[in-house]
């Protein structure tokens, strides 16, 4: 019987182990079987053919579609060692905001291959992302061609916005984050959400705060939004527009005395992936009034 038990421990041992076994992703041949933390991290898989190669999925890769039919290991925030390791992966491809911490070390201390992506709210992340990954997927040339076609896409967006803007000042914009009335946030410097504001031609309303900040009635009147941005999953979950113009505040604001609040897929929005000049584009067609 103990050796019974013991054969069952080693085999418990060397399936957790399993990973520190495989082939490295980095220059070395053979299968790879990749495990993405993040919802832009799997578009860019995607957009590089290399989807043959992921095996498990965050809850934030949410396009293309047929990513969700890949296992997940769970939000990506909130990862667990057990979940990940599952899948037997060679490759972990996680974003800056995945963890746990202790997870990570965990799963580092497999000797399992990761690489952290950030693509730091900004076209040249995106733009070394797609690069890194094509680089540990061995589709170079792949990434070439997507680098090129982001690149111009990029230009395209940036001449859009110049356009669409036509030295009007910048209207003043605040994002509201809301998975449920209960919980409403705005958006400050050093959040996906300004960079998109900006990037798209807007001013952020509460620029003069960082981070994403419970939702204050007095600081939103004061703030004086011409316009209020947020999710599509976010204002379907506050009863559409007139559910979350019932969060404090924000009914006496100039855009919510004008019902003017927009928004755009959360995904699509704040995820900094490949679709990234698209989003910039039709942000800035809601901002400046020409969807």
């Amino acid at each position: 019987m103990r050796r019974l038990l013991n054969r069952r421990a080693a085999l418990a041992a060397a399936a957790l182990a399993w990973p520190a076994l495989t082939l490295r992703a980095q220059g070395v041949a053979g299968p790879r079987r990749i495990v993405s933390a993040g919802g832009a991290i799997t578009e860019i898989v995607y957009a590089l053919g290399a989807e043959g190669e992921l095996v498990g999925v965050d809850t934030t890769s949410l396009f293309p579609a047929a990513a969700q039919k890949l296992p997940s290991v769970g939000y990506s925030r909130t990862l667990s060692a057990e979940g990940v390791l599952s899948l037997r992966p060679t490759l972990l491809l996680h974003g800056a905001d995945a963890g746990p911490p202790a997870v990570l070390a965990q799963l580092a201390a497999t000797r399992l291959a990761m690489e952290r992506l950030d693509l730091d709210h900004r076209i040249e992340g995106l733009l070394a992302a797609t690069q890194r990954v094509a680089t540990l997927t061995a589709r170079e040339a792949e990434g070439r061609r997507l680098v090129q076609r982001l690149q111009a896409d990029w230009a395209t967006a940036m001449a859009e916005v110049a356009a669409r803007r036509a030295g009007a000042a910048a209207p003043r914009v605040l994002f509201v984050l809301s998975h449920s009335m209960a919980q409403v946030r705005i958006a400050g410097r050093d959040t996906g959400a300004d960079a998109m504001i900006r990037l798209a031609g807007g001013a952020n309303a509460f620029a003069d705060t960082t981070g994403y900040k419970p939702l204050s009635p007095e600081a939103a009147i004061a703030a004086a939004p011409e316009l209020i941005l947020c999710t599509d999953q976010g204002l379907q979950a506050a009863g559409g527009v007139d559910g979350l113009l019932r969060a404090p505040g924000l009914a006496a604001t100039p855009a919510g005395r004008a019902r003017r609040v927009v928004a755009l897929d959360a995904l699509l929005l704040l995820g900094f992936g490949p679709r990234l000049p698209q989003a910039v584009t039709q942000l800035a067609g809601l901002l400046h009034g020409r969807a």
